[in-house]
């Protein structure tokens, strides 16, 4: 099969034909139609999350067909799945046992401890494919499966909040926004400082402000989530809630937070994070999206030109999430 190939941090992608794998006891083959692609995948091939699987094959929110099934699996051949960042938990320590798997820390991670989706073929395990409903393409559902899942989760944590502050309007804000939008919460859009094209994009889907991250919005907020992995964001977002407001961290990795006053946290703010993805996440907002409808915004790129998509996706040259298309 293709695929593009880390074989090195800090070094581009190299394509390569390699052995397609075949599926353990209780995994499948999937034969992929569509991956899309992440900042954490940029994360990973830049060296900021270290200790990958090498050589590897990166990509974690994928879409495809089961073609083959382990001798224990049940998916039936011919199933439409999704594959996520999280691949595989033990079922077994403290976190396993009270529904809380995405701290499993025996935990391995599609796309990072094992290989992922930039390639025509991935092996999964099945408790981790999650089935998909039809409305949407292929291409268009591959960005629900990270961009969609984590927003999902980093939403859930901000409660009942009315105002909401979104930093970093790209792949899982625009979706995020459209499931706020249609619970009835208002939404402030922060981009690059600058950025006037992603604020009237942010407009077009609903959003009643868009700003740069340097600017403060006309009225204090709920709750504000970061998408964009900038640290020194967090003090900004505090500065931008009301007492007992909540700022949500949802990405992996995030430069280093500067200190900050005292006073901006106190009143009962909360700061958090997200970390990965439960089971249940998943199958919430997998039955949700259908049902807004979420409409993704994707740019496709052939398997090939997954350097391209990686670089157009760091310099901010997208609108929503870049796919790219794996068929053979």
């Amino acid at each position: 099969m293709r695929a593009m190939i880390l074989e090195e941090q800090g070094k581009p992608l190299v394509e390569r034909s390699v052995d397609t794998p075949s599926p353990g006891p209780r995994e499948v083959l999937v034969k992929i139609s569509a991956c899309a692609v992440c900042r954490t995948d940029l994360h990973v091939c830049d060296g900021d999350l270290e200790n990958p699987k090498l050589p590897l094959i990166p990509g974690h929110e994928i879409v495809g067909e089961v073609v083959a099934v382990g001798k224990e699996a049940t998916l039936e051949m011919g199933a439409r799945v999704g594959v996520p960042w999280l691949g595989w938990t033990c079922g077994e320590c403290e976190y396993c046992s009270r529904e809380e798997e995405n701290l499993c820390p025996e935990a391995r991670y599609t796309g990072y401890t094992r290989d992922g989706g930039f390639a025509e073929f991935v092996v999964a395990d099945e408790g981790y494919c999650f089935p998909l409903a039809e409305g949407m393409s292929d291409v268009e559902a591959a960005p629900l499966l990270c961009a969609g899942l984590i927003g999902y989760r980093s939403y859930r944590k901000t409660g009942k909040a009315k105002k909401l502050g979104l930093y970093g309007f790209g792949a899982a804000a625009h979706i995020l926004a459209q499931v706020a939008l249609a619970e009835e919460r208002r939404i402030f859009a922060f981009t690059r400082p600058g950025d006037e094209s992603g604020q009237e994009f942010a407009g077009k889907l609903g959003a009643e402000w868009a700003g740069g991250s340097d600017e403060s919005p006309p009225e204090q907020l709920d709750a504000a989530i970061i998408f964009a992995p900038v640290g020194e964001l967090v003090p900004k977002a505090l500065e931008s809630i009301r007492p007992g407001g909540v700022v949500v961290c949802a990405g992996i990795h995030m430069s280093e937070i500067p200190a900050f006053p005292y006073k901006i946290l106190w009143e009962e703010r909360t700061v958090c994070s997200v970390a990965n993805l439960t089971r249940r996440d998943g199958e919430e907002f997998l039955k949700l999206a259908p049902t807004v409808p979420v409409q993704t915004e994707v740019t496709t790129y052939p398997l090939e030109e997954a350097n391209r998509a990686l670089q157009d996706l760091k310099s901010g040259r997208l609108e929503g999430a870049a796919v790219l298309t794996c068929g053979s």
